[in-house]
């Protein structure tokens, strides 16, 4: 802290340092409030304050490591606290970093520092919940291995204490960390753990929603888009009436499901609504150029949309999961759209129309000609593709099979019951 003598921990010194001229000014004035030796009880809500205060100059200023030596300077005055108003007031700090870009490593290094104080102190409570923002941050980084050590510890812990509120969150982080490394069933085990927690106690509608979003993103990756439609939408409703920003990612992760089961045309009715007009930018505009390319069955429109809005779509995990998938399906209707006119066709005529290299097209034709998306061969001597009109599917085939089928059951039956009379 400065060397300057302490000021009186009264609201004229508080006043006097948001009064300042400048921000280093009143931080310097409010650094010397906190120096005031008084351990009054009006002091220490004074010093309450004037933290709170520093703490949001501070981050005005982008200045992380003030933040960082603040937690430490103020140890002390810890010590003379109620450990909730502790536990408040390094949160919030630890808090006001993040609001800092660029400071993910000072923010893992701080909660580090932080859960060593608090292991030294006892003070688990606060360790507890620092350790789990600690593997939220270590996930962010992608230092996978480390977070889920330090959660698999945590949960344990968190279990005995049945601190429901925080285990619910320590699932549900479980749950991102396991989809972030792709296993599906152990994400989906520790989202039913949180859910399992969640529902013997009230939960906050900023927590509900963070479920209703995870639910959401596990059920669009089974492909199950219509569920997951619907829980991305209780997400938005949750985050919307908080006015939180995750709203807009449960509104894009919608329009990606309308998209993904062929209903592009509903999404513009969307971004239109009363709500989604709340959300105009760039994340609808992405999701609109999809929809748009997607509709018209143009790859071009869509190779232009993922060019435009990359940010949006091919940098969000959660999207790009999905683009490869769409894109294979634009692909298909784009060539069905360019071969419904022919017989036979030449491959290279295709892959012109198209704008695609001829044996990227080629190995596509015979991928969908294998799974049966249209009937036809192709002539790679000539370079063409022969198409064939519709088999039309003779009835005789699967009732001779259900015929057999039924046949095995009464020969089945006959034997039982003739095993028995020979018993």
């Amino acid at each position: 802290m400065a060397s300057s003598s302490f000021l009186p921990a009264t609201t004229d010194s508080i006043a006097l340092a948001l009064e300042a001229k400048s921000p280093s000014e009143s931080i310097s004035i409010l650094y010397r409030i906190l120096e005031n030796p008084s351990t009054s009880s009006e002091s220490l809500r004074i010093k309450e304050q004037a933290i709170s205060n520093l703490s949001n100059f501070l981050t005005q200023e982008k200045r992380g490591e003030d933040l960082r030596s603040l937690l430490t300077q103020l140890r002390p005055f810890f010590s003379v606290i109620p450990k909730a108003k502790t536990a408040k007031i390094v949160r919030g700090i630890i808090d006001a970093v993040a609001k800092i870009p660029d400071t993910s490593d000072l923010q893992i290094s701080l909660c580090k520092e932080m859960v060593e104080w608090t292991r030294a102190e006892k003070r688990t409570f606060l360790r507890q919940r620092v350790e789990a923002r600690l593997a939220s941050l270590l996930m962010e980084n992608k230092e996978y291995s480390e977070a889920l050590s330090l959660l698999s510890g945590l949960i344990k812990e968190v279990r005995k204490l049945d601190d429901k509120l925080l285990l619910v969150d320590i699932d549900l982080l479980e749950s991102k960390l396991h989809f972030s490394l792709r296993n599906l069933p152990k994400a989906k085990a520790s989202l039913t753990a949180a859910r399992t927690a969640a529902n013997s106690i009230y939960v906050p509608p900023a927590q509900q929603g963070t479920i209703d979003l995870q639910s959401g993103i596990l059920h669009a990756e089974e492909k199950d888009y219509k569920t997951a439609y619907s829980y991305f939408f209780e997400a938005f409703e949750a985050f919307n009436t908080l006015s939180d920003p995750r709203a807009v990612y449960s509104l894009k992760y919608m329009l990606l499901c309308k998209i993904m089961v062929n209903q592009s045309d509903d999404v513009a009715g969307i971004i239109s609504s009363k709500a989604g007009l709340l959300y105009l930018g760039p994340e609808l505009d992405a999701m609109k150029a999809v929809a748009d390319a997607h509709s018209k069955r143009s790859l071009k429109s869509f190779e232009s949309a993922l060019r435009d809005y990359k940010g949006q779509l091919e940098e969000d995990p959660i999207v790009h999961r999905h683009l490869s998938s769409l894109y294979d399906t634009l692909l298909e209707q784009n060539l069905c759209r360019l071969i419904e006119p022919y017989s036979t066709v030449e491959i290279a005529h295709i892959a012109e129309l198209i704008e695609l290299p001829i044996d990227h097209v080629e190995k596509k034709l015979s991928q969908m000609i294998l799974d049966k998306k249209f009937a036809g061969t192709l002539d790679q001597g000539a370079g063409c593709l022969v198409i064939f009109e519709d088999p039309k599917s003779d009835a005789i085939f699967p009732a001779t099979l259900d015929t057999i089928s039924n046949i095995g059951k009464v020969v089945d039956s006959l034997y039982v019951r003739s095993a028995r009379i020979m018993a």
